[in-house]
């Protein structure tokens, strides 16, 4: 039986995830107050000394920084992750035509109880969308813009060491072309693409009516299910997905965005233009920072 391609995890709302998403929604290296994370925090259902040990911790592994007025930014650490976050908005102009062939990742040889270097390549394995053809073998569909050299820099970006052999493969014997085919479920795929769309679309029509802190809780922890979905969709190609699913859900999550925004505006502040609505999907950059 096929894995999913889209395994999400269960971030649930944190203290260290809540930072983090807060944070990185600023426009880049802007400060926040540790009161304005301490006041966004409660809103989520954090209590303020969760939040600032959260804080504490996440700056000792380098993923945030301070100063001493008590402000607070996203590191450049934790920038590559929070770059394939970002992403989200314009992931089909990332993906280009497929001509069958596919971008293959070598991992043999690997260290050995290297716990923190083997989440990190999982983790970036997974953003990619790589499955496993062999015990040694991940692939991908060669889809993505700017193919294999693209897909090594990304690899390498995401914190990927030692540095794996990135491939083009083609011409596979028809059998495991069709193994290389099936690595993904797609049935599950599609159908969790359509269910969180209408999620989406049920939310936004009643946003408005509900208190202020009820409408920031809901879209960030609804709004954050769905970045984290498509963050980590493998962007297949149509001969393998019905692509039309994966765009309908990122039009749908653009307008929910919007909403968002203006649900976490009066916290941001009118001078502060929000680069995204915060949304739970901190726990991608915690689980993939520095140890």
């Amino acid at each position: 039986m096929p894995r999913s391609p889209y395994q999400l995890p269960d971030f649930r709302v944190s203290a260290k995830s809540v930072a983090i998403d807060l944070l990185s929604t600023m426009p880049p290296r802007y400060p926040v107050a540790v009161g304005a994370l301490v006041r966004a925090a409660a809103a989520l259902g954090i209590g303020e000394n969760s939040l600032r040990v959260a804080l504490a911790r996440l700056r000792a592994r380098g993923l945030v920084e301070s100063d001493q007025r008590g402000l607070y930014r996203l590191s450049t650490a934790a920038e590559p992750v929070n770059r394939e976050v970002r992403s989200w908005r314009s992931i089909e102009p990332s993906v280009g035509a497929w001509d069958g062939s596919w971008v293959a990742v070598e991992t043999s040889g690997l260290p050995r109880g290297d716990r923190k270097g083997s989440r990190k390549r999982a983790r970036a394995l997974q953003l990619l969308g790589f499955e496993s053809l062999s015990a040694a073998l991940r692939v991908r569909p060669d889809n993505l813009v700017g193919g294999v050299p693209a897909v090594r820099q990304r690899l390498a970006a995401l914190g990927y060491t030692p540095a794996p052999i990135v491939f083009k493969l083609s011409a596979l014997d028809p059998d495991t072309d069709a193994r290389a085919r099936s690595l993904w479920d797609v049935s599950a795929l599609e159908a969790g693409h359509a269910a969180l769309q209408a999620r989406l679309a049920a939310s936004a029509e009643r946003l408005s009516s509900l208190p202020t802190e009820e409408a920031m809780a809901e879209s960030f922890r609804l709004g954050g299910e769905a970045v984290r979905r498509i963050v980590l969709d493998p962007l297949l190609p149509a001969p393998i997905v019905d692509t039309d699913a994966r765009r309908a859900l990122v039009d749908e999550m653009r307008r929910y965005d919007r909403l968002g925004r203006r649900c976490w505006k009066a916290w941001a502040g009118e001078s502060v233009e929000l680069e995204r609505s915060p949304s739970n999907v901190g726990g991608l950059a915690a689980a993939s920072g520095p140890a």
